[in-house]
């Protein structure tokens, strides 16, 4: 951690020298190089979308639809897994581990305002999430002709839909991480769940092909709506009369990503723990 440790003189004014601004920028360097040590996290977390974008894309190379190829639509799915990986996932794997080791309990015990540690994680998530969404777009345009949007309302969607749905996933990251008995149970906790959202919530499949029960069961969560959400933008505006409601509701896809945030950061504010069960 960036801060000192607790009882040495002068800890406490040296901490207030520094800014807000400052502290967090400096616990989210922090948190993007832990991050980028961690070479499981760096596999999963950026590898893995890029990969399934090179088997998926160079299997399936037709059109779902007439002007819309398989790629494209693909490439949707895949931003959106990125974005929940690095927000939902890595976050609920990562603080059952610090938890379990101590890490939070020692911040607890410093004069370091305890918001910088969660500062630090969002500065991470944002960072490492602008990183995989380029590289996904590099990728899928050098190697697979994507079509890349064309207006600057789409890239204006393209960043809304992003901001709102890894903010939604970081905050339900954090707190699903208070699920997690141990830090060697938390992937064992939070994969399952990913993995069950990618394949209902349309990352593999066009969604509309998949059972009716199982689109509402998707639909009461985010990845859903950010996969439909990111359609819109690399997608043909006539391919939006194939979604279930007949468009691409980005006024719903808006709602009900705000929504989960206000959930996740309800959920965070009662639920997150700093401490494992047994330190009491």
């Amino acid at each position: 951690m960036t801060s000192p440790a607790a009882g040495t003189p002068g800890t406490s004014s040296a901490v207030q020298r520094i800014g807000p601004a400052r502290l967090g920028l400096r616990q989210g360097r922090l948190e993007i190089r832990q991050f980028m040590r961690s070479r499981e996290s760096v596999v999963f977390t950026m590898a893995f979308p890029v990969i399934m974008i090179l088997i998926f894309a160079s299997i399936f190379t037709g059109e779902i639809t007439d002007g819309v190829r398989f790629t494209q639509y693909f490439i949707t799915g895949m931003i959106a897994t990125g974005l929940m990986t690095v927000g939902f996932q890595s976050l609920a794997i990562q603080i059952p581990i610090e938890r379990d080791r101590g890490v939070l309990k020692r911040l607890r015990g410093t004069p370091m305002p305890k918001w910088v540690y969660f500062a630090g994680k969002v500065i991470m998530v944002a960072v490492i999430g602008f990183a995989e969404t380029v590289l996904l777009l590099a990728v899928a345009t050098l190697l697979f002709d994507l079509q890349l949007p064309d207006t600057a309302f789409k890239w204006f969607t393209l960043g809304w839909v992003s901001v709102l749905g890894i903010t939604a996933c970081t905050l339900c990251g954090i707190a699903f991480s208070s699920l997690a008995r141990s830090g060697r149970s938390a992937s064992a906790v939070a994969t399952p769940v990913s993995l069950v959202l990618q394949f209902t919530s349309g990352v593999f499949f066009v969604f509309t092909a998949l059972p009716g029960w199982m689109q509402q069961i998707a639909a009461l969560f985010p990845l859903k709506w950010m996969c439909q959400g990111l359609r819109s933008v690399f997608l043909p505006e006539a391919f939006g009369t194939q979604e279930p409601g007949g468009s691409f509701e980005l006024g719903m896809v808006a709602l009900v990503l705000a929504i989960w945030c206000v959930i996740g950061l309800v959920l965070c504010l009662t639920t997150f723990r700093w401490t494992t069960k047994r330190d009491g």
